[in-house]
């Protein structure tokens, strides 16, 4: 398929997942320790009265726990360091968004963050890719906001890119990401803050397969949603926003990383025949993120 944007259903000209070429599955993940995470602020709905009250102890035995099962599921654990004065760097899903080119070469794209705080991550990560060997890049317009894989998802398997805009990433960055990986780009847009990343509401599972929370999206993106995936789980209105069942993991299209408590998320995904692993990141859901936003898979 052409390295297109898509905003509405119109527009998809028989774009469907199965007509996109393959795309390998990634073999490890880059985390990065939370020696320095402490909520220091109120950037999302999430962290609202949980500023300063983090319990740093136990948020570093969460960390490990989901370490682990990456680990658990074959997936070898890359590390960064973490820099004193960023927070949030152990959110390593929003500073970046990587994948693989057409010609298959390992590409960077750097994060434009919204918050000026964070802007000191996107450059640490930077150095890292680089001495992995990526190429890195950033966008050529500098003024416009994009979060990374907090919002940029590639679908399973699949050379097709879902991007969410309207509070952290402008669609306008998906014309330019279209065309640095040579992939077509399905934008949705959130129009609900307390899901302010695509990441919070939307996991796609399988190639056929999401499971969502439909009122975090305007119409025009569930129409977008329905026409490309045959099944859709919805998440149940309390676990999209207290486990934040949405910000899930799906390793090698069989195993599914899942906050624990979210009952009825994995009663559907293991009516699918997903295999379900549980942890606990509720100190880092005070902060705004979940298991996806804790990990970058790299190529």
């Amino acid at each position: 398929m052409s390295a297109s944007v898509y905003r509405t259903v119109a527009q998809l000209k028989g774009l469907s997942q199965k007509n996109c070429a393959p795309m390998p599955e990634p073999a490890r993940v880059l985390m990065c320790p939370p020696d320095h995470y402490e909520g220091r602020d109120e950037r999302n709905p999430f962290a609202a009265g949980h500023v300063g009250r983090i319990n740093r102890h136990l948020a570093r035995k969460q960390w490990q726990e989901v370490c682990d099962a990456f680990s658990a599921c074959g997936l070898k654990v890359s590390l960064m360091p973490a820099l004193p004065g960023l927070a949030d760097m152990v959110f390593c899903a929003n500073q970046t968004f990587v994948g693989l080119t057409q010609k298959m070469e390992r590409l960077c794209l750097l994060g434009s963050l919204r918050y000026a705080s964070h802007r000191g991550e996107a450059a640490a990560f930077e150095a890292w890719f680089r001495e992995a060997g990526y190429r890195v890049v950033a966008l050529k317009n500098r003024t416009m906001t994009f979060g990374g894989s907090g919002d940029a998802l590639w679908h399973p398997g699949k050379r097709l890119v879902w991007g969410g805009c309207g509070f952290r990433s402008d669609a306008a960055s998906y014309e330019e990401l279209a065309r640095l990986y040579g992939a077509p780009v399905v934008v949705l847009k959130l129009v609900n803050e307390r899901f302010p990343q695509l990441d919070t509401c939307f996991c796609p599972l399988t190639q056929e397969t999401v499971l969502i929370y439909p009122s975090a999206f305007d119409a025009a993106s569930l129409e977008l949603i329905f026409r490309l995936f045959p099944v859709i789980i919805t998440a149940a209105e309390p676990e999209a926003v207290r486990q934040m069942a949405c910000n899930a993991v799906v390793v090698s299209g069989k195993t599914v990383i899942l906050q624990r408590g979210a009952v009825n998320a994995a009663r559907h995904l293991a009516a699918l025949g997903l295999d379900i692993v549980e942890v606990d990141t509720s100190e880092f859901i005070k902060g705004g993120g979940g298991i996806h936003a804790m990990k970058m898979f790299v190529y």
